[in-house]
């Protein structure tokens, strides 16, 4: 149980044993269906913690030249790379640190794969099921019209000389039997190629580690598909699951105030600033001590300490009159949170923390005004 009080508030912390259970059930998957799952940076990059993620799994993804650069330096292997478009000036630097380069149209394969002859990069093209259970068009890569991947009218029917792989993402925070359909849609769009390539990448966006998630149905599914094309290399490069459910925001209560009738807690941190998910989503995320909803018998919106309007959810319901000054717990904020996190307004931002498996408190990164300025000009 993390010690709240053991830390700056207001602070992510990351429970280390929480992160363990995680990685090693993505592990069993792993082993267990003959597929290779990594980690994907755009939902986790807390690079401090890399030394625990390498003791289960070996490879993680990129989609920019920093996170192919964080793959390399940091984590210490180069990072298999997808990005909707790469432009000239940063693709040196890509190739220096990369192991695969997914392009996401024939146009940028043509444009680059010369170039990647001599640093020995499996490349690969995106392509497009036009298939996908996600019901947010925010996060939905199949959406009518996406920019993501190729649709399989625009692939030859001899794929070009360099093609070694393809890359699918269809997913998001889906479980095994979203999996299975949209399995079944590449395979049925695309698989007349699978004899062509040599790896397959799945994308992100399986939760195995979510409390409902069928992982045994997932590894069936996997083991089905790979006695079918055994050639392949299947790669899994899930965000959300490396640290679903292993960590808190901590915060405050700065003030109290009502309009028409409502009461609004003001906390020390933002909705907007550091958890933009629950806006763009948008969700409502758990409050420890609290229940989602106006039930009573003391109901709160709860505001964030930015100038935006809509720095703001509601409502919540406690069992007591909340007071300034009041500790509140968000759960759940570890992943894309701590990489999406903005200074908007200049506003203090949390530290970063970790609670380690032996029951102690550590501070990984403390931010101020230096790191302000130093994102400005």
């Amino acid at each position: 149980m993390i010690d709240y009080n053991s830390f700056p508030n207001p602070s992510y912390i990351i429970d280390e044993s929480l992160l363990r259970g995680n990685l090693e059930k993505i592990k069993e998957v792993a082993d267990a269906a003959d597929v290779e799952i990594i980690l994907a940076f755009k939902s986790f990059a807390m690079w401090k913690t890399f030394p625990i993620f390498r003791e289960y799994i070996n490879h993680s993804t990129a989609s920019s030249e920093y996170e192919a650069r964080l793959a390399l330096e940091e984590f210490g292997s180069k990072a298999h790379t997808y990005a909707p478009v790469y432009i000239e000036e940063e693709f040196e630097e890509i190739m220096r640190c990369s192991s695969h380069i997914t392009f996401n149209s024939l146009n940028q394969f043509n444009t680059f794969y010369e170039k990647t002859k001599a640093h020995g990069i499996s490349c690969g093209l995106r392509v497009n099921p036009e298939y996908s259970d996600v019901e947010v068009d925010l996060y939905n890569p199949c959406a009518p019209g996406s920019r993501f991947g190729m649709v399989v009218g625009q692939l030859p029917e001899e794929l070009p000389q360099g093609v070694e792989g393809f890359h699918s993402h269809t997913l998001c925070e889906s479980n095994s039997y979203d999996l299975e359909k949209t399995l079944i849609e590449i395979e049925r769009r695309f698989g007349k190629w699978f004899y062509q390539i040599k790896w397959l990448n799945l994308g992100g966006g399986h939760l195995m580690t979510h409390k409902d998630y069928n992982r045994k149905h997932a590894i069936e599914v996997l083991k089905s598909f790979k006695a079918r094309y055994p050639h392949l290399h299947v790669i899994l490069e899930p965000g959300s699951a490396f640290t679903w459910q292993t960590g808190v925001l901590t915060s405050k209560i700065v003030d109290i105030v009502e309009n028409s009738g409502i009461k609004t807690a003001i906390l020390n941190v933002s909705f907007t600033c550091h958890m933009p998910d629950t806006l763009e989503m948008p969700y409502q995320p758990e409050v420890e001590g609290a229940k989602i909803g106006n039930q009573g018998p003391f109901v709160y919106r709860l505001g964030g300490n930015s100038c935006l309007s809509g720095d703001w959810i509601g409502d919540w319901s406690f069992d007591h009159e909340l007071k300034i000054g009041e500790e509140l717990v968000f759960q759940d904020m570890i992943h894309y949170t701590t990489v999406k996190t903005t200074m908007f307004n200049g506003i203090y931002h949390p530290c970063i923390s970790m609670w380690t498996r032996d029951g102690k408190a550590v501070v990984l990164k403390r931010f101020n005004y230096g790191d302000y300025l130093g994102s400005m000009c």
